[in-house]
């Protein structure tokens, strides 16, 4: 019987200017997951709850494009996200 434990799940992405679309850097289940939420949080990257993305995300391969069908969940994730950086107080600092 899986514990609680195992059931956690975590992906990472990254998209740099090179890249077509961004990829599956990372992913995990049980302490791996939290693993990679520990590094995420260590270098301020942020850490977005989504079990239905997650789950999604888990089936591409590490070091793949996330598939054109997650496009819109990703971009939408993303301009959010560069929203909320760009009124950051940390940002209006400089």
């Amino acid at each position: 019987m899986a514990s609680a434990a195992d059931q956690r799940t975590a992906v990472a992405l990254a998209y740099g200017a090179a890249d077509g679309a961004p990829r599956v850097v990372a992913q995990g289940r049980g302490l791996m997951a939290d693993e990679i939420i520990r590094v995420a949080r260590e270098h301020q990257v942020f850490v977005h709850q989504s079990t239905e993305l997650v789950a999604l995300l888990m089936q591409v391969d590490l070091d793949r494009e996330i598939p054109p069908a997650l496009y819109r969940a990703i971009a939408e994730l993303l301009a959010w996200l560069y929203q909320v950086d760009a009124v950051s107080p940390k940002n209006n600092q400089r």
